[in-house]
Parts: structure tokens; C-alpha cells; sequence
């Protein structure tokens, strides 16, 4: 546990939600009971009311009091400092001046150390940061306090300038989750594997905070690390993400030049001046790209991008900077493989030779497209390959190394011929081209199961006699439900609940406890706790094995113990030496909408519900066959699913080829 008190204590720290239960090693759900269970968890104080701030000072102290273990690390105090020091829109200029002041750090540790005894820190700082950094960041830590600096340094000092800047970073994503459109990092490692391994020089003209900058960094590094030579060259529109990468590049020790600013409008990077590999994520469905300003531009070599085909323009733009037989690698949506106002250049693309692979990484997208700029004279193949990643991105490299070594591509991946593509649609989709993903291993399973679930139905089929004559219907007295229950035979409660709570469910040991559902009730789920949990509260109704439970639609005998009712549920408990509860659920679920054309709607259709007084022990005949009946209602449901299951695996694998008659 760390009680470690703040040094140079500034402006007051502040944590959300998701960073309590960090800190407490809880799941976000435990920290929304504390708040409902418990009146003094502190009040928020800052940021709104779907994400509130609370005084990290107040939450530690109301952890101490309650007894609970947390740990503040060293990184999550100087982050929570830093970001109660400006408000979100600010955050990432903070974040930013705090990495220029690390690579003063770093550049010069000793001048740092006499600079940080000066009783003018605050003076002085600013311009030793600015001479260090080459005047990289002007104006930065001038905002920020020269006592959260030393906190920042001396995390530096402990962790290395570039992993603390690597942190600081992570965090302001997390926090920025929405605004900030980050590359996977596995799609990621992908592409610099794919396009960067012979590379020294790499440009990512949408680079944002520089992630696929540094994973091409770490490809071009040799095994001993070597990294002289190696040029990253990078450009975003957002100047506080542009510097952002610029910092987390040049703390890694990497040559690297990034330039705020938008590529398509105000290109940076001259493409005289080619590089070996390109490698981009860019906007996606952009329409204010620059269609009328860039009419003409001499980086449309493979035709004018249509007005809603931003992506199309950043293809050629990439293409245009890489040098003769440099691959590129650019993210695109699914889209854009397909959408007829790009099929022009599509075909040019291919015809060129430039376009060599499609690959798709998700369903729905991304696409990842691999470009490679054509030799003078060179002669352009005749195919391209196209794969589905599915739940394996490595096989797409798979396929492409094969592809390149006109060896025939691993499963998932096509070699289809460019002539075959050149229609009026030219559609490069991965789908157009590949058999459907099936996996027909599990239809032996799927048709054994429908064999049993089905065979299964017969066995169970109450053996009811067929009355006819003087001897059908009833002659006994009936009652109602709300009778019986004013004479004592049985006791009705409704769940007090008209919705489950918001947010997430209460985790495995934390307090919560199990909720029945109108939809468990439907399915099944009585024999076993339901899945669902809820925060307990008090006047909760708990379910006992033997109570009757019934929804608007159905009533059922429930067999296990725990739980508690959800939403527009009522519980019948019975008297067991007087009233049969299977007897009583198959009157209910009469009542109900079972066998009836219109079926009751609500709790006073259930107490209305009419039910024969009978002697127990003929009651338990009845019960036992309204159960068998009820389980073959139930049989048919699971029939059907596993028939339609069957029959969706037979069809896939016919078409797809996995699967074929007998004979």
C-alpha cells in the first residue's frame, strides 16, 4: 500500500471511475456500488455527470478508512497531477510540454540537475528546454508547474525519459479514446513487417501520435540494434498529435522529422525526394479532402479521386512518394475496394501494376492494401492476391510471402488473375473472390446433436387419456388465484424492479447477487443461478427452489436457489402439503397465453387465472404431465435451433466446397 504524501503539492490530483478501480484493483462495478452503497465516498468534483472527477486525496483517504488495498504507482500520481493542471482540451499541450522537458532531461541530465536547484526554475526553465530541444516546441514547460516537472524528472530518473513519455502518452489515449483514432497495435506490427523490413527511410503522411512510425523504427533496427542511417519522416493535421510523435520518436533515440500540417493541401515531403517505404492510416470518408483545390495535381497519376474517395486521393499521394519497386501499406475501408465511383482508378491501379494485395483484417474492415510503385519499363503482373485475416492476422503475411514466392497462398488467401477483376465493377474485395470462411469441422457435431435433441422428443410425451362422452370436462369447484392466496394455499410477491440497473454488473466477489429475467424464464433458466447479476439492495424478492415464477408470457417451477426476481416478474409460493407447484405453473401459463389466441399481458391476468381444487395427489398427475409438456415446448425450441444450425452449416459447406453428397 502506498501512503507516499505528493511532493510540491499544486494543483489537486483528480481520478474517474476507471481509474479508482486501477487503483484499487477492482472492476469499474465495484466503484459504482461504493458510490450508491456508501454516504461518505467522496463527491465528485470536476468533469460531468456521465464522467465525473473525484479528488484523488479523498478517494485515498475514504480507501484507508473502508479498509481497502490500493496502490498508487509513481507513474499514475505525476499523470493524474498532470491532468488536473489543464482542462481536456488543453491536456494534450500539457502532455506535450512535459515530453519537451523530458528530452531536455535526457539531452542534458547535468544541466537539469544545477538548473533544478535554482531558486528562478520557473525563469529559467523555458529556455533551456528551447536551446536543448533545438526549438522544436517553442513555449514549452511554460505552463506547467516547475514542482510537477521535478515529479516527471524523477519518474525519468527511475524509468528512463522514453518510457515515461510512453506512459504519459497511453494514458492521454485512454482518456482520449474518442477524439484520438489510433492504429491497432497489431495491425500495426503488421504493416511495418510487410512493407518496412528492407527499408531506411519511412514516411507516414497521417501519422498521428507516430505508432506506425515507431513500429517501423523497431523493423529497420538490425538484431544489434543498429539504427544509423534510418530515417522517419511523418505528417499530421493535428499539431498537438504531430509533436506528440516527433517527441516519442526522438526520446527513442530515432532521426526523425514530423511536420504539422495537412498532406493532401500543404505536402510537406517533396516527392522528388522518394523514400523506400510508405506507410499510412489515414481519415476515413473525408469530404472536405481538397477535390476542388487539387484538381490537377501531378500526384494523380492513376486518375482524379472522386469527391467522396478521400481515401483513393491518400493512395496515390502515398504511391507518389515512394520510390520505383517501394512498397506501400495504407489502411482503407471495406468500401473502398468496391464503390463504383472509384472503379476507375482501381483499374488503373491494377493495369500499372502498382496495386499487388488486398487483405481484410476484420469483418466490416479495415482492408489492408498493399501498393508497390513500378520499376521504368517494368512489366506489371498478371494477378493479385486477395485473403481473409479472420481471427488470425499473421496468416495475412503468410499469404503474402507466399504470394511473392509464386508459391500457392495458405487458407484464407487467393490468387486471382487482374483480367478476371477488370469488369465494370472492378471489385477487389477479398469476399468477391474467396469461398465463404467455413468451418464444416463442427457439422458431424452439429447433426449428431439434432439427431439426439429430436429423438429425444418422442420419450418425453405425457401419455394423456382422451375423454369422451358423459366423462369429459370437469366437475369440481374452481378458484382463483387471489383466492387461494386469501386462504393462505399460496403467497404472491412482484418484483419490485421495473428495469435492471444501468452500468456494468457487480464482478465475480463483489457484492451482487443473481437476477431471474422475463428472458430466462422464457428460455429456461431455472435450474441453475442466472448469468445476470445485480448491486443487492434492500426489498429485493428472493427466489426458493419450488416457487412458481411467472412473466406475462409463461409460468415456471424453479429448481435452483439464489436468485432474486428482475423486472415484472411475480413469485407464487405455495404451500406444499396443500397445492402442487408444477399443477399450478401450467394453469398460470394457461392463463398466460398458452393455448389461448391472446395471450394476458399482466400480473392481474395471473392472479385472475382460475384453477380446479383437486385432491394433492391429483394434482401431482396433472403437474407431472404439464411438465413433460412444458419440456417438449422446450425440446421443439432446441430442435429448431439445432436444425437450423445443421442446415446453415450444410448450405455453407456445399457452396464453399468443404462439403459434398455422398453419392
Amino acid at each position: 500500500m502506498d501512503h507516499e504524501a505528493p511532493a510540491d503539492a499544486g494543483v489537486e490530483a483528480t481520478v474517474n471511475a476507471g481509474d479508482i478501480a486501477r487503483l484499487a484493483d477492482v472492476g469499474r462495478a465495484a466503484v459504482s456500488n461504493w458510490r450508491r452503497r456508501y454516504d461518505d465516498f467522496p463527491q465528485p468534483v470536476g468533469g460531468t455527470a456521465s464522467s465525473p472527477l473525484f479528488s484523488l486525496p479523498e478517494v485515498e483517504a475514504w480507501l484507508r478508512r473502508n479498509g481497502k488495498s490500493f496502490e498508487v504507482s509513481q507513474g499514475d500520481r505525476v499523470w493524474q497531477r498532470l491532468r488536473a493542471s489543464a482542462d481536456d482540451l488543453r491536456l494534450g499541450e500539457v502532455i506535450r510540454e512535459a515530453g519537451a522537458f523530458l528530452l531536455y532531461v535526457q539531452r542534458d541530465p547535468g544541466g537539469w540537475k544545477r538548473l533544478a536547484r535554482s531558486a528562478d526554475l520557473a525563469v529559467r526553465l523555458p529556455r533551456a528546454v528551447a536551446e536543448a530541444t533545438g526549438d522544436l516546441f517553442p513555449g514549452a514547460a511554460s505552463s506547467v508547474e516547475p514542482g510537477l516537472l521535478r515529479l516527471v524528472a524523477a519518474m525519468a530518473e527511475r524509468h528512463g525519459a522514453a518510457a515515461t513519455f510512453e506512459f504519459l502518452c497511453e494514458r492521454y489515449a485512454e482518456a482520449h479514446s474518442r477524439r484520438l483514432a489510433l492504429t491497432r497495435p497489431d495491425v500495426a506490427a503488421l504493416m511495418t513487417r510487410l512493407a518496412c523490413a528492407e527499408a531506411r527511410t519511412v514516411l507516414d503522411p497521417a501519422c498521428g501520435m507516430g505508432t506506425l512510425l515507431l513500429g517501423a523504427a523497431e523493423i529497420m533496427t538490425g538484431p544489434a540494434g543498429e539504427a544509423d542511417g534510418l530515417r522517419l519522416l511523418g505528417q499530421d493535421i493535428n499539431e498537438t498529435a504531430a509533436a506528440l510523435a516527433a517527441l516519442r520518436l526522438l526520446l527513442s533515440g530515432r532521426d526523425a522529422r514530423i511536420v504539422p500540417g495537412d498532406a493532401l493541401r500543404h505536402d510537406a515531403f517533396p516527392p522528388e525526394r522518394p523514400v523506400d517505404a510508405v506507410v499510412c492510416d489515414p481519415p476515413f470518408n473525408e469530404r472536405a479532402w481538397g477535390h476542388e483545390d487539387l484538381v490537377g495535381d501531378p500526384r494523380w497519376q492513376h486518375g482524379m479521386p472522386p469527391r467522396g474517395e478521400s481515401e483513393l486521393a491518400w493512395v496515390q499521394h502515398c504511391l507518389a512518394h515512394v520510390r520505383p519497386g517501394g512498397l506501400v501499406a495504407i489502411l482503407m475501408p471495406a468500401a473502398a475496394a468496391s464503390r463504383r465511383p472509384g472503379r476507375r482508378i482501381r483499374a488503373n491501379l491494377l493495369r500499372a501494376g502498382a496495386l499487388r494485395a488486398v487483405f481484410t483484417l476484420a469483418a466490416g474492415g479495415p482492408d489492408l492494401w498493399l501498393l508497390r510503385r513500378p520499376e521504368p519499363g517494368e512489366r506489371g503482373p498478371a494477378t493479385i492476391v486477395v485473403g481473409d485475416a479472420g481471427d488470425d492476422p499473421e496468416s495475412v503475411e503468410r499469404c503474402w510471402r507466399a504470394h511473392l514466392a509464386e508459391t500457392e497462398p495458405p487458407r484464407g488467401g487467393r490468387v486471382v488473375r487482374i483480367i478476371d477483376i477488370l469488369d465494370d465493377e472492378v471489385d477487389v474485395s477479398p469476399a468477391r473472390h474467396l469461398s465463404p470462411r467455413v468451418d464444416t469441422r463442427g457439422f458431424p457435431a452439429a447433426r449428431d446433436r439434432f439427431r439426439e435433441v429430436s429423438a429425444a422428443l418422442a420419450d418425453g410425451l405425457p401419455d394423456l387419456e382422451v375423454l369422451t362422452g358423459g366423462g369429459a370436462g370437469w366437475d369440481v369447484s374452481w378458484s382463483t388465484v387471489a383466492e387461494m392466496a386469501r386462504s393462505g394455499l399460496v403467497t404472491i410477491r412482484h418484483s419490485p424492479l421495473r428495469a435492471l440497473p444501468d452500468g456494468d454488473a457487480p464482478e465475480d466477489g463483489e457484492d451482487g447477487v443473481p437476477v431471474l429475467t422475463a428472458d430466462d424464464l422464457a428460455a429456461g433458466v431455472t435450474g441453475a443461478a442466472p448469468a445476470r447479476r445485480i448491486p443487492l439492495a434492500p426489498g429485493l424478492v428472493a427466489v426458493r427452489p419450488g416457487d412458481v415464477v411467472a412473466s406475462a408470457l409463461t409460468a415456471r417451477v424453479v429448481a435452483a436457489d439464489g436468485a432474486v426476481l428482475g423486472p415484472y416478474l411475480s413469485l407464487f409460493r405455495v404451500d406444499p402439503g396443500k397445492v402442487d407447484p408444477e399443477f399450478l405453473a401450467g394453469f398460470l401459463r394457461y392463463a398466460a397465453g398458452g393455448g389461448r389466441p391472446h395471450p394476458g399481458s399482466g400480473r392481474v391476468e395471473a392472479r385472475r387465472a382460475r384453477v380446479p381444487q383437486l385432491p394433492l395427489t391429483v394434482q401431482r398427475e396433472y403437474g407431472a404431465a404439464f411438465r413433460r409438456l412444458l419440456a417438449l415446448e422446450d425440446g421443439l425450441r432446441e430442435v429448431a435451433a439445432a436444425g437450423e444450425a445443421l442446415a446453415r452449416l450444410g448450405v455453407e459447406g456445399l457452396v464453399g466446397g468443404r462439403l459434398r453428397p455422398r453419392g
